[in-house]
């Protein structure tokens, strides 16, 4: 369980039908074989030991003390395995039948939950065979061990420093108004299992799927549904084998229909509890009414069978991110569109370079200017060539100005950068930081000048991941009036970018975006090499966006710590990059990332369009003297 990683199976073994010898047998099969691949809880289906549609065969004294005498032969069993298991069966006590799940964890028999609530509508008659459990814990005695028995239970983990802690519920516990799970994750339970025999009808499939996302999202949890398959009685249903398992919403891993598969999953807990601490309004109860139940695993490293996403802010699907990319680009729009109308001006000023970012920004401002009803000529695009600008991106800037019907201005900055660099006795043939920021703060004067000239407003371009970087010339580009991209990460902006190309209807347009997209990022202050090609490329410098886009959402949006980032880097980009090049570029992002807050905080306005955004007014209150020691002492002793 390193980093909070636990693996979880769902397993739906074919059972005989009251055929008790044989589903233990079935049983412990899977049990074997899912302990194998590393899984530490593991889930079977509800009465799985008796079958689902034994009917009134659960009248019969000998089914019942065959599945008691099983259950213990089971729990045995489980010794040599380092897991928590939950398995179904009927249970009688005190002269009553349970549809129960027995809990069983290294030899010993850990609680019996019986299900709360029974469906006795449509196809289910429960509450003719079975009684309702009660939430109250009692104490119980079988085969001489005494056993917690009642609902109100949870299995608490002590191998994880931000806690596992594990409640169950059984199929239509989960179908109500307000299911037992809800009480156990306010109690503090953060992964929840479900023992099901769920029959398939059409469309059920699909509503499944939603309302289990929904009650993981609504827990801030991860839930393990396993349901009943091939082997029950098809007498007058069809039972699917539908497992499926989600964390906070999204679905981790899920079964085909009719195949009575083991679905395996691994469960960050430590995200889990992260979501948990940042949302205040998730209040967990001090619920005495709960017994805590403490188990151990022996074990401590989980082998991860996942791969994590190498673009984490950009879907996979190509359908869901056209629709993300739609959704960004008018909510960056509509920020603008706001500020525009509140301060009344019809004119907007934009340095633009032909790089990808003030490509957006223009593109946004485009789409805000039309959204009012304004006449794209208020939109001032200023082309400023310097001593780095190369013909290919001037030529790319000055087209899509074009094509876009706003207003271009060009005004050359060699000539007053020249008198700057005299003025303050900067050899012109020292390349250092000053002959770079010197030419980022005469554009941005410049830019701020013809605002105030036209009664505009400066856009800025830049985006989140070069905030993140610190790689902004202070009150250079680093400043404007409103920054239309601060919440956008640099690899989305490609894909913004590119999903504006594909959808303009305009040849002229199109070409130029795909070049602006080829064009290798840079801030072009250095002068081009001989062959008049860019000299100066950012990622050569401050490292690869994709790694720090990695980097920084898994850091801000859960917080995780150097090594645990480092360790899901290693999986996401394997093939992509060797391990010292992620950790070369990890450290400099922690480096980067403290030593840069006092550009943050003093930050323009601009709309945030995630769940991740730098903005000192909302998500990173951040001081700017804060030390990286304790980030960086863990990052470069990573192996």
């Amino acid at each position: 369980m390193k980093d909070g990683f636990v693996k979880v199976a769902a397993l739906t073994p074919k059972i005989k039908v009251a055929d008790v010898e044989y589903n233990a047998d079935q049983i412990k099969q899977h049990i074997k074989e899912a302990s194998s691949k590393g899984a530490k809880i593991l889930v079977f289906p509800e009465l799985v030991l008796s079958g689902y549609t034994a009917h009134d065969l659960f009248a019969q004294k000998i089914l019942l003390d065959k599945c008691a005498e099983k259950l213990s032969e089971l729990a045995d069993f489980s010794t040599d395995y380092d897991s928590l298991i939950f398995i179904g069966l009927p249970f009688e006590k005190d002269g009553k039948l349970y549809n129960a799940a027995a809990v069983l964890h290294q030899g010993s028999i850990l609680a019996i939950i019986p299900k709360t609530y029974l469906p006795n509508y449509g196809e289910f008659y429960e509450a003719r065979h079975f009684t309702r459990g009660n939430a109250a814990v009692e104490t119980i005695v079988f085969n001489g061990m005494e056993i917690p028995f009642g609902t109100n239970i949870l299995f608490e983990s002590d191998a994880l420093p931000s806690g596992l802690m594990v409640a169950a519920e059984i199929c239509e516990d989960a179908w109500v108004l307000n299911p037992p799970s809800l009480k156990a994750a306010a109690a503090g339970a953060n992964l929840v299992v479900n023992l099901s025999a769920s029959n398939e009808i059409i469309g059920k499939d699909d509503f499944r799927r939603t309302m289990l996302s929904a009650l993981s999202a609504r827990m801030l949890a991860a839930y393990v549904y396993c349901s009943a398959g091939e082997g029950e009685s098809t007498q007058d249903l069809v039972f699917g084998g539908h497992n499926i398992i989600t964390q906070n919403g999204a679905i981790l891993a899920e079964s085909q229909l009719f195949r009575n598969e083991i679905t395996y999953a691994d469960v960050d807990i430590e995200r889990l509890n992260a979501e948990r601490r940042r949302m205040n309004t998730f209040e967990i109860t001090s619920e005495t009414e709960y017994l805590r139940v403490p188990f151990s695993f022996v074990g401590s490293e989980t082998k991860l069978s996942f791969k994590p996403d190498r673009f984490p802010f950009v879907p996979d699907d190509e359908e869901n991110r056209n629709r993300r990319c739609d959704e960004v680009l008018t909510i960056q729009a509509m920020g603008l569109k706001k500020r525009l109308a509140h301060i009344c001006t019809k004119c907007a000023v934009i340095g633009i370079s032909g790089g990808l970012d003030s490509t957006l920004a223009l593109l946004v401002t485009a789409r805000a200017f039309d959204s009012l009803h304004l006449d794209r000529k208020g939109i001032i695009a200023v082309t400023m060539p310097g001593f780095g600008t190369t013909d290919r991106t001037y030529t790319n800037a000055v087209t899509l100005v074009k094509t876009l019907g706003v207003t271009l201005k060009e005004i050359s900055i060699v000539k007053s950068v020249r008198q700057h660099f005299e003025d303050i006795g900067q050899d012109e043939n020292v390349h250092d930081v000053t002959y770079e920021n010197c030419q980022a703060r005469e554009r941005t004067q410049i830019l701020m000048d013809i605002a105030n000239k036209y009664n505009g407003i400066v856009i800025g371009t830049g985006d989140m991941s070069e905030l993140a970087l610190g790689w902004a010339t202070y009150n250079g580009d680093h400043m404007s009036m409103y920054g239309v991209n601060s919440g956008v990460p640099k690899t989305l902006v490609r894909h913004l970018v590119r999903y504006y190309a594909d959808n303009c209807g305009d040849k002229t347009l199109k070409k130029v975006l795909l070049d602006v997209l080829d064009t290798p990022v840079s801030p072009e202050l250095l002068p081009p090499d001989k062959d008049g090609k860019i000299a100066q490329q950012t990622e050569d410098l401050v490292g690869p966006y994709e790694l720090h886009d990695f980097f920084l959402y898994y850091i801000l949006r859960f917080g995780f710590r150097p090594s645990k980032v480092y360790r899901l880097a290693k999986l996401a980009f394997k093939g992509v990059y060797d391990v010292a090049t992620i950790r070369k570029w990890l450290q400099s992002f922690y480096r980067r990332f403290f030593t840069q807050q006092f550009k943050r905080s003093c930050l323009p306005d601009g709309p945030k369009v995630g769940t991740i955004a730098v903005s000192p007014r909302g998500d990173l209150r951040m001081p700017s003297d804060a030390a990286a020691t304790i980030w960086l002492k863990e990052a470069e002793k990573l192996k």
